[in-house]
């Protein structure tokens, strides 16, 4: 069985979730994987004052009623009925989709983003929530309302490397993911400079300046011989996330790769610096 042979795509009916339909059918297709549509009827998001003046079952059934007739009638060309399971949940949106990412044994849950305080802050939203929450990988587009995101045709794959203790599981997971997929895996790492405002300076591997970069490739092809990858190896020194995004910009690649701490709870899985590159990818990002 490959490292994603069961995807989770979580619908709310929206123009994003439309124009996202082709890149997750391509991603499935590519990792040779199965797709789930999962919608939540959430009550809270609903008028209080009805929820107020009659009987919250009486809603919930006709919610839940409502929900699976969209549900079912969402999407069914790009995922045909008979052949893509579609679960119904009734709660809070993130809480339940990694739920039902949990029960399921869901390998990737892909979702957009939505414009405005997402794009802003996305801390607060369904996304951010999911992402925090999720015990898979979470992949997370650009904002997708009304153009599709790039469709998954370089087949190269970023992955930014920070030396941390999840490293080797994020790098062993990257590497699987792209011989499956049969994509290019690049390593990409930044070499905090400590100087504020110091120009990025990439391709640092050709022309090492300094020990900590010396040090950064041998750690890194250390990493590399434990995971099983071969993969070549990108460095820049500077501001990590800027850094980051730079190396980006000038890729090709399909999916930026990051790691997640693999604790949930008070202090969730997410870092600042984390949700600033998904903000500010140039392309989806892969939180594992």
């Amino acid at each position: 069985m490959g490292v994603i042979a069961k995807i989770l795509f979580p619908v709310d009916f929206s123009l994003s979730c439309v124009a996202m339909a082709g890149y997750v059918k391509r991603a499935a297709s590519l990792l040779g994987a199965s797709v789930s549509l999962v919608h939540v009827v959430d009550l809270a998001s609903h008028n209080g004052l009805e929820l107020y003046v009659r009987p919250v079952p009486d809603i919930s059934d006709e919610r839940f009623g409502i929900g699976r007739e969209r549900l079912d009638s969402f999407l069914r060309r790009e995922f045909p009925f008979t052949e893509v399971p579609r679960i119904l949940a009734l709660g809070d949106a993130a809480t339940q989709i990694a739920q039902v990412a949990r029960n399921g044994r869901f390998d990737l849950i892909i979702m957009p983003t939505h414009a405005g305080m997402f794009r802003q802050m996305l801390l607060g939203s369904t996304t951010a929530k999911v992402l925090d929450d999720a015990d898979c990988p979470v992949l997370t587009s650009r904002h997708a309302e009304t153009i599709s995101p790039r469709p998954l045709e370089h087949r190269e794959i970023l992955c930014a490397i920070g030396l941390r203790s999840n490293s080797e599981r994020v790098l062993r997971f990257a590497s699987r993911a792209a011989q499956e997929a049969h994509c290019k895996l690049t390593i990409i790492h930044v070499v905090p400079s400590g100087e504020p405002g110091r120009p990025v300076e990439l391709h640092l591997e050709e022309q090492l300046k300094s020990a900590k970069e010396q040090e950064a490739l041998r750690l890194i092809g250390d990493l590399q011989r434990r995971a099983g990858s071969d993969a070549p190896v990108r460095i820049a020194a500077g501001s990590v996330k800027e850094a980051l995004l730079e190396m980006a910009r000038q890729s090709d690649a399909d999916v930026l790769m990051m790691g997640r701490s693999s604790r949930s709870g008070a202090h969730g899985r997410m870092r600042d610096l984390t949700y600033a590159i998904i903000r500010d990818s140039p392309f989806p990002v892969l939180s594992v």
